[in-house]
């Protein structure tokens, strides 16, 4: 959470230091658009963990899928 925030806060301030310039303006619409994915991609696999995590309590998955579908994951995590 905390460098979802810093990273919310570095992103704040280079649109407001590249609204300035055409350059800038183009870098911060490259910027944005980027962080926009990254943060849809991230959310989709914190979802898909608390999916795995819900059925490993109800009892739907074993430990040994539930742990390799964790790691899976967790590889494929951006922001650990």
């Amino acid at each position: 959470m905390k460098n979802t925030l810093s990273a919310i806060a570095l992103l704040s301030f280079f649109i407001m230091a590249g609204c300035g310039t055409t350059g800038g303006t183009a870098s911060v619409g490259a910027l944005g658009g980027a962080a926009a994915g990254g943060g849809v991609y991230e959310y989709r696999l914190h979802k898909a963990k608390q999916r795995i995590e819900s059925e490993h309590k109800a009892g739907k998955m074993d430990d040994k899928e539930y742990n390799a579908r964790k790691d899976e994951i967790e590889r494929l995590q951006l922001l650990k």
